[in-house]
C-alpha cells in the first residue's frame, strides 16, 4: 500500500519516492490561487485520490528532465498547466508545455528559476511564505550529514555551470529570504528531516572553488 505524503509545513506536502523519475521526491504546493506540483509523483490511486481531496493541481512544474516521469499523461488527466524550462521542452512532444528561458511568474507567489548544470534545463521553483522555501530539485541535494551540496555524477551536464548557478542562487537570497529547501531527492539523508533547515547559512558557507575538483560520482 502507498504511503501518504507527509506534510513539511502546513499547506506544503513531500510524495513518497517515484520510481518513475529515479526516486525522486516530488512537492505539492497548495495556494488559494491554485496548487502546484513540483515534478511528478508516483502515479497510483491514492496520489489521484490525495491530490483531488486538496483540490487538484493547476500547475506542474519540472525542475529537471529525469523528474518528466508521467507528465504527459497527468497532464492529459488533470488538464493542469506543465512547465519546463525551453532547453527540456523538446521531452515533451505530446503535451501542451509553457517554457521558459530565464524565470517564470508561476502565481503572485510562486516562481521558476533556470539554473543549468545538472541538466541544460535543470530549474527550481521559490516560493517566499514561511521565510523562503526554494525546490531545488536534483540541483541541491542533502549529502550523508544532511547538508545541502552540489552533488557531481557521471551524468552532469556541465559541472561548473552548474555551480556557478548555485552561487547566483546565494546572491540573489539572503537570511531573510530563504530558510528552507525541499530538495527533490536523497531526502533520506535527512534523518526524519522534513527539508534543510538554515537553507541560507548552507547555501552561503558552501566552498564552491574547491567544489570545481570534485570526481564525478557513479
Amino acid at each position: 500500500m502507498s504511503k501518504e505524503p507527509r506534510i513539511v509545513r502546513a499547506n506544503i506536502f513531500a510524495f513518497p519516492p517515484n520510481r518513475d523519475t529515479l526516486g525522486g521526491t516530488a512537492y505539492l504546493i497548495v495556494e488559494k490561487d491554485g496548487n502546484v506540483l513540483i515534478d511528478t509523483p508516483p502515479s497510483t490511486p491514492e496520489t489521484q485520490d490525495f491530490l483531488e481531496r486538496q483540490g487538484g493541481v493547476r500547475s506542474l512544474f519540472i525542475t529537471h528532465r529525469d523528474s518528466i516521469g508521467n507528465a504527459t499523461q497527468f497532464q492529459k488527466r488533470s488538464g493542469c498547466q506543465l512547465i519546463i524550462q525551453e532547453q527540456e521542452a523538446y521531452l515533451l512532444p505530446e503535451a501542451q508545455v509553457t517554457s521558459f528561458q530565464q524565470e517564470i511568474q508561476i502565481s503572485s507567489q510562486i516562481q521558476g528559476i533556470w539554473t543549468p548544470g545538472h541538466t541544460p534545463g535543470s530549474a527550481c521553483l521559490y516560493y517566499p511564505q514561511q521565510g523562503g522555501i526554494l525546490f531545488t530539485g536534483r540541483h541541491l541535494l542533502p549529502n550523508p550529514k544532511g547538508q545541502v551540496v552540489p552533488l557531481r555524477t557521471a551524468k552532469t551536464f556541465h559541472w561548473r555551470r552548474q555551480l556557478r548557478s548555485v552561487a547566483q542562487l546565494r546572491d540573489r537570497f539572503s537570511p531573510e529570504t530563504l530558510s528552507l529547501i525541499c530538495p527533490g531527492a536523497s531526502t533520506g539523508f535527512l534523518r526524519g528531516q522534513r527539508a534543510v533547515e538554515g537553507a541560507y547559512h548552507q547555501l552561503a558557507t558552501l566552498d564552491l572553488e574547491a567544489y570545481e575538483a570534485a570526481p564525478a560520482l557513479l
